[in-house]
């Protein structure tokens, strides 16, 4: 990054691509990570929207791509700086990411060891609890918007079956 482009930028956003330094991510969790991921993608998106409309503006104006070019250096190098700075913070957010699924996956492997070594002397198979008996009755169903619409729908499905039953 050069210093120009540095001083070039306002507070703000020497603040922001300062806390994609190491030192600065290092503390931060997956959350926060996530969030500053944006943050920093926002303002990238910024500066290459701002850096693309100037640009084919420029075009017409100077009738070639070649002399509208030098004419947006400072949108271009700000736009390259959040773009840095965002695969710095992409790849800790993927470096916590695989912590994430190891610890998870450890803890799956120690909750399945954990369920695996029951004492011996417990039966293989655990006594069921008799079930209630159905009265007979269907258990009620949500409707749709209404009675008639669901009739019509049944109706339908019923007509349908005598028509393959037929075959």
């Amino acid at each position: 990054m050069t210093k120009a482009v540095l001083n070039s930028m306002t507070d703000a956003e020497r603040r922001l691509v300062a806390e994609t330094e190491p030192a600065a991510v290092a503390s931060l969790d997956e959350d926060e990570l996530l969030e500053l991921h944006s943050r920093i993608r926002r303002a990238r998106s910024k500066y290459v929207k701002n850096y693309r409309r100037a640009a084919s503006a420029k075009v017409g104006a100077r009738s070639s791509r070649g002399k509208a070019y030098a004419q947006n250096q400072r949108d271009r190098d700000k736009a390259e700086i959040f773009e840095l700075s965002l695969a710095r913070v992409s790849r800790e957010v993927a470096k916590a990411a695989a912590r994430a699924a190891a610890e998870l996956k450890a803890e799956r492997l120690a909750a399945a060891r954990g369920g695996a070594t029951r004492p011996a002397a417990a039966s293989p198979t655990p006594a069921r609890r008799p079930t209630a008996t159905p009265s007979g009755k269907r258990p009620a169903t949500k409707t749709t918007g209404g009675l008639k619409k669901d009739a019509s729908s049944r109706a339908q499905g019923a007509r349908r079956q005598g028509k393959r039953d037929a075959r």
